[in-house]
């Protein structure tokens, strides 16, 4: 199994509002699968967790930032890629706080533009009431221990 360093990015809005994708496989190895997860992905080869973060704001949100803010998760979780591949992915969360809910896919890869079918900006009442899967699963917490919600 490889090893897949990833930054996870909690961007929060000025009314505390997290934001998350959803993603629906219609293909590939995933079809079928359908859940709300937090913007990020993995490192490039010599790429820092910070830079990641960076990095993936400006290529999910189209928001440019010079430092992704503090990390404040860890977790280590074992998944299956949309090609088949499993990967353990060594996963650290940042919280970003963004003064616009204002965002572009202008920058999405051509699995993005196949996987991501919604945006949301969650308020945390909703996300404790959603059926609908979401990773990570324990995001309410990771954020109420942040002292953000």
């Amino acid at each position: 199994m490889r090893a897949r360093p990833s930054a996870r990015l909690l961007v929060v809005d000025p009314d505390d509002r997290l934001l998350l994708f959803q993603f629906v496989h219609i293909a590939g190895a995933l079809k079928g699968q359908q859940f709300w997860a937090t913007p990020g992905g993995g490192l490039d080869p010599g790429e820092s967790y910070e830079a990641a973060a960076c990095r993936e704001m400006f290529e999910e949100t189209g928001i440019r930032i010079a430092h992704p803010g503090p990390q404040i998760a860890r977790r280590t979780v074992s998944f299956t890629m949309v090609d088949g591949e499993q990967v353990s992915s060594d996963e650290r969360y940042f919280l970003i706080r963004v003064g616009s809910t204002d965002l572009s896919s202008m920058h999405w890869t051509e699995l993005e533009r196949a996987a991501i079918a919604a945006q949301r900006w969650w308020r945390p009442a909703e996300l404790a009431a959603t059926t609908d899967q979401v990773f990570p699963e324990d995001i309410i917490d990771m954020l109420a221990r942040a002292g953000v919600w």
